[in-house]
């Protein structure tokens, strides 16, 4: 699973290392669900071009009613995307995408219990990843106006010597798929029977490092307002809890 990562927004590493051209510019940005973010996918000209979009993270099928929807549709298990609602569309009509990635962001448990520790993972020398997704075309039915959405594609990640680490003890161990460069046209263009041969285990160099939260800054309560009333009766006020995932 893949709940937030750092998209690639800049124009020049776009170009550089995916071959498309964005008109934005913008710096590096953490992207959560519902969050827009680039993605790339196949021009709709026939050229059998790449070109790139802006869309939400997380799916929005032509059902979903609203943008929250996308909030438990940003990845996709490999094993059900042919067969569930949600995905199965997008799926059935090739509608692939690389998601274009400076880093991605998973919790490790350094203990059976306790909490996470927030880490960033991604490639040496800060090379972004191409990672497999599929995409759709939504239309608001409050506003009627058109956005795209996407999500990331996951694979069992047991065995693997990185993402096998990571998420809470006893939950099965689950990983983006991560395309090579030279893979990436084949992804968006071949027949949907072949796509399957691209669900593995990327086995190329990983780095890892803690990469926590900043705690939220607490809220100045004004002038003559009292506590809360647990703080009344003498109970400690809990600390703030982080919104890591």
């Amino acid at each position: 699973m893949c709940s937030n990562y750092e998209a690639v927004t800049r124009r020049d590493r776009l170009l550089s290392f995916f071959g498309v051209v964005r008109e934005d510019d913008e710096r590096p940005v953490v992207t959560c669900p519902t969050g827009m973010a680039p993605f790339i996918r196949l021009a709709e000209d026939g050229s059998g071009k790449r070109r790139v979009d802006d869309g939400a993270f997380g799916l929005l099928p032509g059902f979903a009613k609203e943008l929250v929807y996308g909030k438990k549709t940003y990845n996709a298990k490999s094993e059900t995307i042919a067969k569930l609602p949600s995905f199965r569309s997008a799926w059935r009509m090739g509608q692939r995408c690389v998601i274009p990635a400076e880093a991605i962001f998973e919790p490790y448990y350094e203990a059976d219990e306790g909490p996470s520790v927030r880490y960033r993972i991604q490639q040496p020398g800060e090379v972004p990843m191409g990672l497999a997704g599929i995409w759709e075309e939504w239309t608001n039915p409050e506003t009627n106006e058109d956005m795209f959405s996407f999500a990331m594609l996951t694979i069992n990640a047991d065995g693997h010597p990185v993402m096998s680490r990571f998420h809470r003890p006893g939950e099965e161990k689950r990983m983006v798929v991560i395309l090579d460069p030279e893979d990436y046209d084949d992804w968006l263009t071949c027949p949907v029977h072949e796509a399957p041969r691209f669900f593995r285990q990327w086995m190329g160099q990983l780095e890892t490092f803690p990469a926590p939260l900043a705690p939220r800054p607490k809220k100045e309560r004004p002038a003559g307002e009292r506590e809360p009333e647990r703080a009344a009766k003498g109970t400690p006020t809990p600390p703030p809890q982080l919104d890591l995932f």
